[in-house]
């Protein structure tokens, strides 16, 4: 497993493989920047001009995001990777049962996270910034709603980050470097990914 995450040019362990180029420089810039967001806005004071910063730039980060997963590059576009629920459980099914196929860009259940954490972003923010109302001014049912859907929020990105490393795990290439320098491991000869 360690020779997994050691290897960051996105090689299989074991042997050097070619790459390709998936992640394009600002999917990747979105990625860490949101995170960092996220990151920053559990670090400081709830009320804080910040704290508030920060949630208006994650919820900028997430309008570019949708822009950018309607124009951007192959796999960084909606259409590229977002399955319906049959394609989300078929998949999960397939996993289990080790069946699986790797692929290039993002699987059905990742398209189903990514979704998932972005509304959970865009509810954190207008919530948040619902706070800032005279309307809402010392409403304690929406300060209650915005404190568990962040707190819902970071079990989302837990459960993100541990996906990520199963998934390296299992189709021994490392995605969090992936997430870095945005290269994978090219699909085989034989057209598998």
């Amino acid at each position: 497993m360690n020779a997994i995450f050691r290897n960051a040019a996105g090689k299989e362990a074991g042997r050097a493989g070619r790459t390709v180029k998936v992640w394009d420089p600002l999917v990747r810039l979105f990625h860490w920047s949101l995170a960092a967001c996220i990151f920053g806005a559990f670090l400081v004071e709830e009320g804080d001009a910040a704290h508030r910063y920060l949630g208006y730039t994650a919820l900028g980060l997430v309008a570019f995001r949708l822009l950018w997963g309607m124009i951007g590059s192959r796999h960084a576009r909606f259409a590229d990777f977002v399955r319906g629920p049959r394609a989300v459980i078929a998949y999960l099914r397939e996993r289990r049962a080790g069946t699986s196929q790797r692929r290039l860009g993002h699987n059905p259940a990742a398209a189903a996270m990514i979704l998932s954490l972005l509304g959970g972003v865009v509810a954190v923010g207008i919530t948040g910034w619902m706070l800032t109302l005279d309307a809402f001014w010392g409403a304690e049912w929406l300060e209650t709603l915005h404190g568990a859907l962040a707190w819902t929020l970071l079990g989302l990105i837990a459960v993100h980050v541990l996906a990520a490393i199963v998934e390296s795990v299992h189709y021994r290439e490392n995605l969090i470097a992936s997430m870095l320098h945005g290269r994978k491991r090219a699909p085989d000869g034989d057209g598998k990914p």
